[in-house]
């Protein structure tokens, strides 16, 4: 899962030019969505056959939990699954082929992916019905938290949901609790209380922060979440759609920007992070030489084959800034059905089975990720995750949602990297992203 998060793409370079053909090759995203209409799933679809393009790889934790479902899907339902193991490129290989006549039944992705390549261009089918299916004796929109869904993430133009997710991931700021037993029994909750608990690290002669400095979607996250602290869940992505920019003059961006100066400048990150290669600094962290690390959910799976004799995983959440409510990150993996689909019913049938109670369990309990339902058992090392969205009156996507073609790759990425590796200061990094974003627009509009 960490691979997949480092790597996040919007898929800059092929929506560029792939999308716009796919908007008008072959009846275009408008047809599309035109013909695209709920349809009923509760019938039988014995001697049915899906499509299904998956993007986990033969042997993952995750694909072993899906092959097991599929398995069971297959004897209880008497259709058939044709599965391409294709790994995180599945996606990538969606957009053309949504050009043909040749599409995959089902696929699934992070919504980072899916939303640009199918979500917002139409070309999804509304998945309406799976949402109204039960399993387990409960309709599947009762088993996925409503504050995942109330914001309409999921929902395209025609407000139907077009993804259906099976598990999420998130964020947290990490420790070991065995050496660090205080921070488990009381966790800093304000920024104030942040910077005590660093400056106490750093006179006990630890190096409080390990960050590796080479990954720009880590380093993003410091600055994002600061101003989600300072203004409320969606208040990046509304920055970034303003095409005049002004949104940069904002004093809560700019104390969002040193909020993030202030770890720079106060040697709070470890030596060397702005010159590491992941995953030195990671290790470092895992072998107890930092006592912290900002980093996702997948972090004890990711770290566990090194990390030192005795490592107890918990983490906090960034900590609480002004009086907005504290959202906590909630990424989403999920499926969805191409609009050309020819077999709707047994594709999203599978999408609404993967919601079962036994499925979901073993997500979280053999491939030890977090499931999307909240009733599911999940690993002792990401309890701590779970119990801060459980608790969190609300959530936010990574990077806020923002989606933008190459926006966060080309303009943000490389600015934010300069904040948090020292080469320009917070009201240098807030001149420079007013100006990009203004031609980001100009260029994109």
């Amino acid at each position: 899962m960490g691979k997949t998060a480092r790597h996040l793409r919007p898929l800059a370079a092929l929506l560029g030019a792939a999308l716009a053909l796919s908007t008008t090759a072959c009846g275009g995203a408008t047809d599309a969505s035109t013909a695209a209409e709920a349809v009923d799933i509760s019938g039988s679809i014995s001697g049915q056959t899906i499509n299904y393009w998956s993007m986990w790889k033969d042997g993952e934790p995750q694909q072993k939990v899906i092959a097991a479902a599929i398995a069971d899907f297959e004897k209880e339902t008497g259709a058939t699954v044709s599965v391409q193991w294709q790994g995180r490129s599945n996606t990538e290989k969606l957009v053309p082929a949504l050009n043909t006549n040749n599409v995959p039944d089902l696929v699934d992705g992070t919504f980072a992916k899916l939303a640009p390549v199918i979500g917002e261009t139409g070309q999804a089918s509304p998945l309406t019905s799976v949402y109204s299916y039960e399993v387990d004796g409960k309709k599947v929109s009762s088993v996925i938290p409503e504050k995942f869904t109330s914001n309409g993430v999921f929902k395209g133009e025609d407000g139907q949901p077009w993804m259906v997710p099976y598990s999420i991931s998130s964020d947290g700021i990490w420790f070991d609790a065995a050496k660090h037993p205080e921070l488990k029994a009381t966790p800093p909750a304000t920024w104030d209380e942040f910077i005590e608990v660093l400056d106490k690290l750093k006179a006990g002669g630890s190096a409080p922060i390990a960050a590796d400095g080479d990954i720009a979607g880590y380093n993003s996250t410091w600055f994002v979440t600061a101003l989600l602290r300072l203004k409320g869940a969606g208040s990046f992505k509304a920055l970034v759609e303003d095409k005049s920019g002004e949104g940069w003059d904002d004093p809560s961006v700019l104390e969002a920007a040193r909020k993030v100066e202030t770890l720079v400048k106060g040697g709070y990150l470890n030596s060397g992070y702005n010159a590491s290669k992941f995953p030195a600094q990671q290790q470092l962290w895992a072998n107890g030489d930092a006592a912290l690390i900002l980093n996702g959910s997948w972090t004890p799976t990711e770290t566990g084959s090194y990390a030192a004799p005795g490592f107890e995983y918990s983490s906090f959440q960034f900590p609480a800034m002004g009086d907005k409510p504290a959202s906590a990150r909630v990424d989403f993996i999920g499926f969805a059905v191409p609009a050309k689909s020819k077999n709707q019913a047994p594709a999203q049938r599978l999408a609404a089975f993967m919601l079962s109670a036994k499925y979901q369990n073993a997500l979280g309990t053999e491939a030890k990720v977090l499931p999307v339902r909240p009733d599911a058992p999940v690993d002792p090392a990401v309890e701590s995750v779970k119990a801060a969205i459980d608790a969190a009156p609300a959530t936010h996507l990574q990077n806020d949602g923002v989606t933008f073609p190459g926006f966060m790759e080309k303009v943000f990425f490389p600015k934010d990297d300069e904040l948090f590796l020292g080469k320009t200061s917070a009201d240098e990094f807030i001149g420079k992203m007013k100006a990009a974003q203004i031609q980001y627009w100009k260029d994109n509009s």
